[in-house]
């Protein structure tokens, strides 16, 4: 299928590796320039040599969400270099595992900087060159969660949601200038972060790693982890004009993990 994207360019936060690293090559394999944006130069340089290898158009900036002026400086090179943003991708890297009592505020605080207000400025700096155009995607990557909230993850389930109630209030607002927002919430996909969150269950439970992921996977009515590349094919359709009837909508991308309709 065409999804009528050449041409087109995206702006993809944790673009470097796992599910960023999925979207950016499913966008740049239906000829979207993707700008890539992560903490590590290497691995984002690695990313791109990949990418191009397979004949896409992908480029590497560096910034970490939680300091502002990295992010600031990064925007304006990809504008400088890219042109301006049709998709904008907000997917920030998860925080430590906690509960929700006893969390200090300074953790929440910066936690708050990196995980949701960054995306809401970086949203805000594209947002007026998207409705000039009448054009524009935004996916926001958040978890499942947002539904049901996981044990030992007190800080994502609490920022994850703040995120959901402003793409809602925000895809009701730019409907009408043709841009579209819409969060995808990932199940347990085959990444580095699934990896950590699974040994610290390991740790807790006195297990393997190995069959903590095992048990992981077992619990996904599919019977196995998801990949980058499944997810990066839902993302890019959400991208893509053929969806422009779909917004303010929790897309869940999960192999059925999600009992509830």
């Amino acid at each position: 299928m065409d999804l009528k994207l050449v041409g087109k360019t995206a702006l993809v936060f944790g673009g470097s590796k796992g599910i960023g690293k999925g979207i950016g090559a499913a966008l740049a394999a239906e000829g979207v320039s993707v700008a890539l944006v992560a903490r590590t130069q290497a691995t984002l340089d690695d990313t791109v040599a990949e990418i191009k290898s397979r004949g896409g158009h992908a480029f590497p900036f560096a910034a970490d969400l939680g300091r502002w002026e990295t992010v600031e400086r990064a925007i304006s090179s990809v504008r400088e270099q890219v042109g301006p943003i049709d998709i904008l991708v907000n997917n920030s890297g998860g925080p430590p595992p906690s509960g929700a009592a006893g969390v200090g505020p300074d953790v929440w605080t910066s936690q708050f900087q990196a995980m949701v207000l960054a995306l809401f400025r970086i949203t805000d700096l594209l947002l007026p060159a998207m409705r000039e155009r009448k054009w524009g995607r935004i996916l926001n990557v958040a978890s499942l969660s947002v539904i049901e909230p996981l044990p030992g993850l007190g800080i994502s389930n609490t920022l994850r949601s703040a995120v959901v109630g402003w793409a809602k209030t925000l895809a009701n607002e730019v409907a009408r200038d043709g841009i579209t927002v819409n969060t995808l919430l990932p199940g347990v996909i085959a990444t580095d972060r699934m990896i950590q969150l699974n040994r610290a269950t390991a740790e807790r439970q006195g297990i393997p790693l190995e069959d903590a992921i095992k048990r992981t996977a077992s619990s996904v009515p599919v019977g196995r982890l998801g990949t980058p590349e499944e997810f990066g094919a839902v993302a890019a359709f959400l991208a893509s004009p053929l969806a422009s009837y779909v917004t303010g909508s929790l897309i869940r991308i999960d192999g059925g993990l999600i009992r509830s309709v």
